[in-house]
């Protein structure tokens, strides 16, 4: 069921339905929505509750003003809606910038968390590579920006790519800028070393790196889908299914 909620920066839409069990709370990546886990709703939904939210400026919520796209911000819209929704307790599901939001949510809240996934989340990537990678978003955008989405959406599926360019469309040079560089300066290291609820990292080949959050935390267990976009979820949903189905048997 579509419903809309008041945020702390504008009203949040959502998608919830579904009952039974451990319910399951979804935050999409930058340039999402929460049709990026319909896959995972209609799976769940037999079973247990699930709720997507479009996140500040996403969707069909609505964009802060000021902007604001901290990535505690962000984490503010999820618990808006973990509290509109009385989810006293719920596994939370993150992918990339919905990740890192979802990692500022547990650092604030983490007694409400039954387990925490991390799907393609960033990592904590050092002060100069932000600067160099802003100053040349500022610099050109569309060329840099384009070239950056493209590496990101090797592997998609033809009908996943043309859902994700309509996204990234209709994102503003402006609001993207600001995600961005939210994103450089969020550490998401502290918050999950000091969350002891279970944790599992779903990744891809494009979260490899020097600063893949996997090789900041190697504790925590990381499971790759191979031949697909940074979107899983959406090139893959029956192997995420499969691996979300496992995570949550073990906590929830």
């Amino acid at each position: 069921m579509a419903m809309i909620i008041a945020g702390p920066a504008g009203d949040l839409h959502v998608e919830d339905g579904g009952g039974g069990n451990v319910p399951v709370l979804f935050a999409h990546s930058y340039a999402g929505s929460a049709q990026h886990w319909r896959a995972q709703l209609a799976h769940l939904r037999t079973r247990r509750r699930a709720v997507a939210v479009d996140l500040r400026g996403h969707g069909n919520s609505d964009a802060p003003t000021p902007a604001d796209y901290s990535v505690p911000a962000l984490a503010e819209d999820i618990a808006a809606v973990a509290d509109a929704l009385e989810m006293r307790r719920f596994v939370l599901v993150g992918h990339s910038m919905g990740g890192a939001a979802a990692s500022a949510y547990v650092a604030k809240y983490p007694e409400r968390v039954a387990g925490l996934v991390l799907a393609g989340a960033p990592g904590k990537a050092s002060p100069e590579q932000g600067r160099q990678i802003m100053k040349s978003l500022e610099g050109d955008y569309e060329k840099v920006m384009a070239s950056y989405w493209n590496s990101l959406l090797e592997g998609a599926q033809p009908q996943v790519r043309e859902k994700l360019e309509a996204g990234m469309r209709g994102i503003g040079r402006e609001a993207s800028l600001a995600m961005i560089g939210a994103l450089f300066a969020y550490d998401p290291l502290p918050a999950l070393r000091k969350y002891q609820g279970p944790k599992l990292i779903i990744d891809t080949p494009h979260g490899d790196g020097p600063t893949a959050l996997h090789n900041q935390l190697p504790d925590v267990a990381r499971k790759v889908i191979t031949g697909t976009s940074h979107w899983p979820q959406m090139d893959k949903p029956q192997e995420f299914n499969r691996l979300l189905d496992e995570f949550l048997a073990w906590v929830a």
